[in-house]
């Protein structure tokens, strides 16, 4: 078994008079049984430091680390491909401005064009979100999404263009799910979800689509701000490279919810809307 490596977040830890611990990437921590194998050897191992010969018992510690997923022969930070790098970002710039950066650090090549934002309501059509044949269409309000807006922009998946969004209401604000794929959750769906499962449904619709009467206005921070678009970042880094979902709802079908008073998150379960068939007509 050559250059053996541990899983992100998995460590291994020398506990004085007791050998071997390894902390899991949960943060639990467990004792390493070596028996007689060289421990020299099993964390030059483990840290990818030899490529020497593995003698049977060190070969068995090796198994029990891989059985129980501590061991990962994958690069721990795959790079952004290029086919998925051409980010388009639209909306307000408290937002696009710091996604362009953490995107551009990732490896992709973010263009931010700020011409729609919460106050605009005239809709983006397909045609223009697709003219740049971007890989991805990332939108950013820093207010509740105004009606229809973001329709054409929910057909991107058919165009296999994948579509990310996020918008603020008050203190909270929400991070939708990438839809990257004809049948995955749209923005239209979240809309229709949240109707269903609140009493106040008629009072959410009117907020949506105003006018309200406004107090005080609410600023994200930077702090807040850099929150939003690390979610944002990451969930388009995971679908550009294919990284597996981690612990918690598959990022396809989670809505996250943030508060921005704590920057508490809160994952939701969503799944897409079924299309109703329409009414059938009276006879007579």
């Amino acid at each position: 078994m050559s250059r053996s490596r541990l899983v992100p977040g998995a460590e291994i830890v020398t506990v004085p008079g007791r050998g071997f611990a390894v902390r899991t990437p949960e943060g639990e921590f467990f004792s390493v049984r070596t028996g007689h194998a060289d421990q020299d050897a099993l964390l030059s191992l483990l840290t990818g430091g030899t490529t020497a010969p593995v003698e049977e018992e060190l070969a068995r510690v090796l198994r029990a680390f891989e059985e129980a997923g501590y061991l990962s022969e994958a690069p721990p930070d795959p790079q952004w491909p290029a086919a998925r790098r051409d980010i388009r970002l639209l909306g307000d710039p408290v937002l696009t401005e710091p996604l362009a950066v953490q995107l551009a650090a990732l490896g992709a090549r973010p263009r931010t064009t700020a011409d729609r934002t919460a106050s605009d309501r005239s809709p983006t059509g397909i045609e223009d979100l697709l003219a740049a044949n971007p890989a991805a269409v990332v939108w950013c309000l820093d207010g509740p999404v105004p009606d229809a807006l973001w329709d054409a922009a929910d057909r991107l998946p058919d165009h296999g263009v994948a579509w990310l969004r996020c918008h603020r209401e008050g203190w909270q604000a929400y991070v939708e799910p990438v839809a990257a794929a004809p049948g995955d959750v749209t923005s239209a769906h979240i809309r229709s979800r949240r109707l269903a499962a609140t009493p106040a449904h008629r009072e959410l619709a009117a907020y949506w689509n105003g006018p309200r009467t406004r107090g005080t206005p609410v600023r994200l921070t930077p702090p807040a701000a850099t929150l939003l678009t690390a979610l944002l970042a990451d969930d388009l880094h995971r679908w550009a490279t294919g990284a597996p979902d981690t612990a918690g709802l598959p990022a396809r079908r989670r809505l996250r919810r943030v508060d921005l008073r704590t920057l508490t998150v809160t994952e939701h379960p969503v799944l897409p809307v079924p299309d109703v068939a329409p009414t059938p007509g009276k006879d007579g």
